[in-house]
């Protein structure tokens, strides 16, 4: 272990909506903390809304893989030159939701609360110094940055086989995808599912419910090209959205023509607010409806539609056990059933970002990663 800073780089939001790469200093790790050299980070709709609604300055990114370069005395699982996915829900382990299994809303830890009240079991913010004083992380990871220093609980070993840029979007993207299917709506074998939006998030539900043996995965998308991306990820139907269609009302017509009843399963990924009733319009009495994507505005929703015995979930991040999901999620990367590589349309220098976000907006890619060399 070495008592000596790092000097490196990092994406500094700052506060306005703008964004630069800086020059930042970490400081070594204590306690049961590692210090990360961060080899790819993903990038993702909630980069930039943090972006564009945090004050700032803070470090951007929250997907990140790379290589621990040190760690504190506390530290056990983890050793130098182990490979390492980086996971945002870090859990405390001590609290209720923790002892119950739903490590993801940690209550001591939690991610939810607004970033610059992250309480204490989080890396203190010197170990990251911008301009000589101590900054904010973004959900304490920072991963738009060569270097990071995190507790050893927010970073899972994986295999050194893993290419870093697949292996880093499995920390946001690929785990609320899949976890949403497999750990909060339980998708049955022979099911229907339903998927609004395929984009990143869309893809890895269509993903996750091939892999759990769904009979029909039906797609709704404004976008061709999205939906020829949902067909090489496994959908077995396309329905093309109309812009002006906002209650859904012919894609809910074509749904019943191939379930009889209504889907079983349906899940809202767009993020666009007047479509968080969506789900609940496509599944059949008793069905589950996801809304996956974290809609946070207050919306009107017609109580007919939870008619009869629906059930609506909001589910965070896939209810992710990280040790026991990522390893899964690797499992299922290497046997080929699911993709990782082929997600990622398109690499980026950190200087980048902003034609990164633009291509994501404008729905050019499915998922792009950010490179640090």
């Amino acid at each position: 272990m070495t008592s000596e800073k790092i000097s490196g780089q990092a994406i500094i939001a700052d506060g306005s909506g703008g964004h630069t790469l800086e020059t930042i200093i970490i400081n070594p790790p204590r306690k049961d903390e590692v210090l990360v050299q961060i080899k790819a980070s993903g990038i993702c709709h909630t980069d930039y809304d943090s972006i564009n609604h945090w004050p700032g300055p803070f470090v951007a990114g929250h997907e990140g893989a790379g290589i621990v370069l040190d760690h504190g005395p506390e530290v056990k699982n983890l050793k130098i030159g182990d490979h390492v996915i980086l996971n945002w829900a870090i859990p405390c382990g001590k609290c209720f939701q923790c002892q119950i299994g739903q490590t993801n809303i940690c209550e001591i830890n939690s991610p939810v609360i607004h970033h610059a009240k992250f309480n204490p079991g989080h890396v203190p913010l010197e170990r990251t110094q911008y301009a000589g004083k101590g900054i904010l992380r973004s959900f304490n990871l920072g991963t738009m940055s060569t270097h990071t220093v995190v507790r050893e609980a927010a970073a899972i070993r994986i295999d050194p086989d893993v290419p870093f840029d697949s292996a880093c979007i499995i920390g946001c993207g690929v785990m609320t995808g899949v976890g949403s299917v497999w750990n909060s709506a339980k998708v049955t074998a022979d099911s229907s599912v339903v998927v609004i939006g395929a984009g990143g998030v869309g893809l890895n539900i269509i993903q996750g419910a091939k892999i759990a043996g769904a009979k029909e995965i039906i797609v709704l998308e404004i976008s061709r090209h999205r939906l020829q991306l949902a067909q090489s990820f496994g959908a077995t139907h396309l329905i093309e959205v109309e812009k002006e269609d906002k209650k859904l009302t012919r894609a809910k017509s074509e749904v019943w023509k191939i379930t009889s009843r209504g889907a079983d399963f349906a899940f809202e990924c767009t993020g666009i607010p007047e479509l968080g009733d969506a789900p609940l319009r496509m599944v059949r009495n008793a069905g589950v409806a996801i809304q996956v994507s974290g809609i946070e505005q207050e919306i009107n929703i017609d109580m007919n539609l939870f008619e009869w015995d629906k059930t609506y979930l909001n589910p965070l991040y896939g209810k992710c056990n990280p040790s026991v999901d990522f390893p899964k999620i690797i499992k299922y990367y290497k046997s080929g059933s699911l993709k990782l590589d082929e997600l990622i349309s398109k690499k980026y220098h950190p200087h980048q970002l902003s034609e990164a976000f633009e291509d994501m907006l404008q729905g050019r890619i499915a998922k792009g990663v950010i490179i640090f060399d």
